[in-house]
């Protein structure tokens, strides 16, 4: 029993020996390590930021009405085109009971003062005639009369204006028809016939009738972090990419930059804004939402190379170049502008210089 017990123990060591060296040389057979390499390049390298916003017309005016009222009748709807002086709404005043009182006990007031004026004119024509009063008197009567007459007048207009905004003696309305301030585009008309209106006054903006723009005038409004507000100006160019707009880009020059941040998200953003160059008969629609690059530094036909390619030791930065078969150096580099992707050697390469790829974990990548 024993003896078995030494032979299996036996066999089962001499199993483990030459799996042991079955896996070592089946080890050593496998292909060794292959660095990939790539060569500095020529290119164009530009440092941008990206804005975003929208798209609005610099120019936009909200019509609102000068009277309270009932919306009576529209006369335009959003899309089309106006003039300044256009007619877009009437309103129906509904009458204020006071004013409305008091204006009627007017006109009732002047009746009753140019009935007393116009006999006592006539009996003071017919003294004068007779010699009886002098011409003088006479011409005071008659004056009287007149402005008595006058006042019934005015009363009479004022009295229309109250209750329905219009003098028809003279034809002229007052604000009930509410026309276009510009010339432009009907963006919008938020309200319907029927709607209640009220007047923009000392205490109240008052309802809006209608959205006017003129879209032929638009501009970038958008919004860039603080980390980059520094390094833009005024005339600087910016590319702008809509998103409702495909396979198109515009052009535009920045002309604002706020003075004062705004803390959003957590994040400081400062508003900016940017003249748009349309390009002929070209229509943009108010609102498309859009981000501009912002070209911040630029070099042209520069030695580069992928930045994923660079160590860092310290405050200084290589990269490990081939000097023959497999076999690197550590080189020290100086480098200049970057996008992200890629950056401009200043000095430390050539462009026959065959460089490892790393991968982003610091280890080299492998055929």
């Amino acid at each position: 029993m024993k003896k078995i017990i030494k032979i299996s123990v036996l066999i089962l060591i001499l199993a483990v020996f030459v799996i042991t060296i079955v896996y070592l040389y089946r080890k050593s057979q496998e292909k060794p390590i292959v660095y990939q390499t790539e060569k500095p390049f020529i290119t164009n390298i530009i440092k941008k930021t990206v804005a975003t916003g929208s798209v609005i017309p610099r120019k936009e005016i909200e019509i609102k009405p000068q009277v309270s009222g009932i919306v009576e009748e529209i006369f335009v709807q959003a899309g089309k085109q106006v003039r300044q002086g256009d007619i877009l709404a009437r309103v129906r005043i509904i009458p204020d009971l006071i004013n409305l009182n008091n204006a009627e006990g007017r006109l009732e007031r002047a009746k009753i003062a140019f009935d007393d004026a116009k006999i006592n004119a006539g009996r003071q024509e017919k003294l004068f005639s007779q010699g009886v009063i002098s011409a003088v008197e006479n011409q005071q009567a008659q004056v009287s009369y007149k402005n008595a007459r006058q006042e019934v007048d005015a009363a009479e207009s004022n009295l229309e204006l109250i209750r329905e905004g219009v003098d028809k003696k003279s034809g002229k309305t007052t604000n009930t028809l509410i026309r276009s301030t510009i010339e432009g585009m009907l963006l919008d008309i938020p309200i319907k016939v029927g709607n209640s209106v009220i007047e923009t006054n000392n205490f109240n903006a008052g309802t809006t009738i209608a959205t006017v723009a003129d879209v032929s005038d638009m501009i970038f409004q958008g919004k860039i972090d603080e980390t980059e507000v520094g390094k833009i100006r005024p005339g600087m160019d910016l590319q702008l990419t809509i998103g409702a707009i495909e396979n198109d880009t515009f052009h535009a020059t920045l002309k604002y930059i706020s003075p004062k941040g705004i803390l959003e998200n957590g994040a400081v953003q400062f508003e900016i804004k940017a003249d748009v160059k349309l390009k002929d008969n070209q229509f943009i629609r108010a609102g498309y939402s859009a981000n501009a690059d912002i070209m911040l530094d630029q070099k042209q036909n520069v030695l580069a190379v992928k930045e994923s390619a660079l160590l860092f030791e310290g405050d200084s930065t290589y990269v490990e170049v081939e000097t023959s078969s497999q076999k690197f150096e550590k080189r020290f580099i100086k480098t200049g502008l970057s996008d992200g992707i890629n950056i401009q050697i200043i000095s430390g390469l050539t462009k026959n210089d065959k460089i490892k790829v790393q991968q982003l974990n610091g280890n080299t990548t492998t055929k």
